[in-house]
């Protein structure tokens, strides 16, 4: 058996002799032009099987959890910088040499430690000098107050003229003014000798000498030559809109405890205190300015450190909450979750949500107490598709 018409059949046509070509073409016309398709169906044999459908596709295996209701803190990570709790500048205040360093770089030191020496010899020169214009002051005032005493007795026996008394009270004056301001010559001299030897103002710790032995410091200006920071406790100076600020102030902004985050994410082992806000909003920012004290005993946090502040905005109970791994965001960016009704089939629900506690979304308006909400296996359940759930069980390293 062949293909199309039978062979047999064709070849008893053709060896009969035929009376003319266009009889032939009469008698060979319906196989010749019969369409291909119709012999392929004719013949048996020689159609293919048609292909067989494919399989079904089983419901996707996905993990859920049930919304509950629970009280939620939310809170603010707001960025700011660490800040010394005091800061002081060590400058010359005597012009002269320096002779010597006594403090290590970079170590702690106390109110009071002697940090530099400038060379005393020139001041204490100017301070025998103020000495000895006092001595010589009040000799005056002592020779004046005598010429005075003579004068007046003379006076009562009309010896002298009380123009000569009156000359000498006047010149007792200005003995004893010439030896105030002989006094106060001493007490700046005293004064600029005992700057030449340049202590610590403050405890804390010390940063790099700005100057080196030998160097004139002083001349026609303070020098600066050291900064000592206070880093116990440090202050944290931050931002926060004014917007936000008025719910931390509801809050209670003054004493409100906050969570030192570092730059790699960690949380600052102590925790820290809010004292004050600014009085005023940041016209071209709209931000007010905190200020938070943290304690500091290992000098851990360094001055000019970027950090962020978590500061607890509210505390709101009887919320649902979702992990926002559940959920997705569809068309002008509303919030979609997929929840599996009462028949196992995947469905998708429009949800409101609101703050973010940690790695939660807060829910407004949306879903309800009970409901399953897929955690796992959104990209294989599809709205209206029937799903396998099985409760989601976090691993250890999940939060």
């Amino acid at each position: 058996m062949s293909c199309g018409y039978p062979v047999q059949e064709i070849s008893t046509v053709l060896i009969h002799p035929l009376p003319s070509p266009l009889v032939f073409f009469f008698i060979m016309r319906p196989i010749l032009f019969l369409p291909l398709s119709v012999l392929a169906l004719t013949s048996p044999g020689c159609g293919r099987k048609p292909a067989a459908a494919p399989p079904a596709m089983p419901p996707a295996a996905v993990t859920f959890l049930s919304a509950t209701a629970e009280t939620v803190t939310i809170t603010r990570d707001l960025p700011g910088r660490i800040n010394p709790l005091r800061m002081a500048e060590i400058r010359a205040r005597v012009p002269g040499i320096l002779l010597k360093k006594s403090f290590t770089e970079g170590a702690d030191v106390k109110a009071g430690d002697v940090l530099f020496q400038i060379d005393p010899l020139p001041l204490q020169a100017a301070r025998d000098s103020a000495a000895a214009l006092l001595v010589r002051a009040e000799a005056n005032g002592k020779l004046a107050e005598n010429q005075l005493r003579r004068l007046r007795e003379l006076v009562g026996v009309s010896a002298v003229s009380k123009q000569d008394a009156e000359n000498a009270e006047s010149a007792v004056s200005i003995a004893n003014a010439e030896i105030l301001a002989a006094k106060a010559s001493l007490a700046t001299a005293e004064l600029n000798l005992g700057y030449a030897t340049v202590t610590a103002p403050i405890s804390g710790r010390i940063g790099k000498a700005m100057v080196t032995e030998g160097a004139l410091v002083g001349q026609n200006t303070a020098t600066l030559m050291a900064v000592i920071q206070q880093l116990d406790p440090v202050y944290f100076d931050f931002t926060q809109s004014s917007s936000d600020h008025a719910k931390l102030k509801k809050a209670g902004a003054n004493g409100t405890n906050i969570t030192l985050l570092l730059e790699d994410g960690s949380a600052y082992e102590s925790q820290g205190r809010i004292l004050f806000s600014e009085a005023f909003v940041d016209e071209s920012t709209g931000m007010v300015t905190l200020r938070a004290e943290i304690p500091n005993p290992q000098r851990d946090l360094l001055p000019g450190t970027f950090a962020r502040a978590r500061v607890v905005q509210a505390v709101r109970e009887n919320v649902i909450t979702i992990p926002q791994r559940a959920l997705t965001r569809g068309a002008g960016g509303a919030g979609v979750v997929m929840v599996i009704d009462a028949s196992n089939h995947a469905q998708a629900r429009i949800v409101q949500t609101g703050e973010i506690s940690g790695d939660k979304w807060v829910v407004n308006s949306g879903l309800s107490v009970g409901e399953r909400f897929i955690i796992e296996g959104l990209m294989k359940a599809r709205p209206g598709a029937l799903v396998v759930p099985e409760p989601f069980t976090a691993s250890p390293n999940q939060h």
